[in-house]
């Protein structure tokens, strides 16, 4: 419960996208509940940037997976994507039309919000993760390349640039033994999982040509959720191939789905609720909801549970340390980039965004304030803005 707690109310208030719910994730998790440090914490971030999927949930499933079992990380997934999920099934009965001004201040107050939220997640993991030269170069490096760069793998480029620089310049004695996770089943374990991804994704393949819709985008949704790299907006296009090139979902229903998803909290996989529930105009309903809910998430989570034994004993040999100081070290210049692009360059426009973001982030830095209020005076701001 107290997992599903805490997932609820992120999945309730993460706005922004995937990167800016690293640090939701680190102010809630890391920075208040002190669920684990900040270096077992970045570790986990660079594992779940190597694997295709939905970062964010798999960086969820894992910590709830670490702090309460195999129940904990059913409870974090649940928690953190029923609330997205609903709103995006209950989206696709009425298909509202959005656009007028209130809502419009209503959505960039939300990316003011996030705007705020990794910038506070930024300045945290540099403090604890860059405390010197060579790791500042490294984050500032990262940083730079993602900004410049346009390529959809740049992240996983970046992360592996970060593991070789820092085995050539960290070169350290020490083992990360002492500071692995803590899991309560082993390798073998997580050698059937992997098998498992590897299974259902041949069968994936198998059925993709079967008449039924459901079966059939089940099939295309679990290629989606196992083939992309990045997550979140990186899948559109192959979600867009799967189930409006069939013509399953109407074209114009996809583009009002992408849409609203942009307006709730949570992961940006929850648009599959949508799509499924939109199956066949319509005709998909709750079972077709469902289904693709769990055929995109499903791979990614295989992943990262069948992959974290495997990381807890790479993490037991000594010349692993320097690679993953490299790593962590990336991983704050990427979270610095995302703060640059797409959050600033989407969020700050004029002189009163740049101040509602910049009392949003001293508010969460002096943590004299609930993130709730935090986020309501944002939205309220920006609405009496438009208005």
């Amino acid at each position: 419960m107290e997992v599903f707690t805490a997932f609820l109310k992120l999945g309730l208030t993460s706005f922004g996208g995937p990167i800016a719910h690293l640090g939701y994730f680190q102010r809630e998790l890391i920075g208040r509940r002190r669920w684990m440090d900040e270096s077992r914490y970045a570790q986990l971030v660079a594992l779940c940037q190597l694997l295709p999927g939905p970062a964010s949930s798999q960086l969820g499933f894992a910590l709830g997976l670490i702090r309460a079992g195999w129940r904990g990380a059913i409870a974090a997934f649940l928690g953190f994507t029923l609330p997205s999920a609903a709103m995006l099934f209950a989206f696709a009965l009425v298909v509202p039309v959005l656009g007028n001004p209130y809502g419009q201040g209503g959505l960039h107050g939300l990316k003011l919000v996030a705007v705020a939220v990794v910038a506070h997640g930024v300045l945290v993991m540099a403090r604890q993760l860059t405390p010197d030269a060579p790791r500042a170069f490294i984050a500032a490096l990262a940083a730079g390349v993602v900004v410049i760069s346009s390529t959809e793998f740049v992240q996983l480029l970046v992360v592996a640039a970060g593991a070789m620089l820092g085995r050539l310049f960290l070169r350290s004695s020490s083992s990360l033994a002492t500071t692995s996770f803590e899991l309560r089943y082993g390798a073998k374990t997580g050698a059937w999982l992997l098998a498992s991804f590897v299974l259902l994704l041949a069968a994936a393949f198998a059925l993709q040509s079967l008449d039924s819709p459901l079966i059939a985008s089940a099939a295309a949704f679990y290629r989606s959720g196992a083939l992309v790299f990045g997550g979140g907006h990186v899948v559109l296009p192959l979600m867009q191939e799967a189930v409006v090139t069939p013509g399953w979902v109407d074209a114009d229903d996809f583009l009002a789905g992408y849409g609203a998803a942009q307006a709730v909290p949570g992961p940006l996989f929850s648009v599959a609720a949508f799509l499924g529930a939109r199956l066949d105009g319509g005709q998909g309903g709750p079972a077709g909801a469902v289904v693709a809910l769990l055929a995109i998430f499903l791979p990614g989570l295989l992943l990262i549970a069948g992959s974290l034994p495997l990381w807890r004993s790479l993490a037991s040999h000594p010349g692993a340390v320097s690679a993953i100081r490299g790593v962590n070290a990336a991983v704050v210049g990427l979270l610095a980039a995302a703060l640059y692009d797409p959050l600033w360059t989407s969020a700050v426009f004029a002189p009163v965004d740049f101040a509602i973001a910049l009392l949003a982030f001293v508010l969460l830095a002096t943590n004299r304030v609930p993130l709730l209020v935090v986020l309501a005076g944002c939205v309220l701001a920006s609405v009496a803005r438009a208005s």
